[in-house]
């Protein structure tokens, strides 16, 4: 299970290059 900060990382990352995140679905903390 990553951490929450792996998530992030890897959000942030997807984030610049595609709106949608896949993990914003699997972080429900991030919001």
């Amino acid at each position: 299970m990553p951490t929450v900060n792996q998530l992030l990382r890897k959000g942030r990352k997807v984030l610049r290059k595609k709106n949608r995140t896949p993990a914003l679905k699997g972080s429900p903390q991030r919001r």
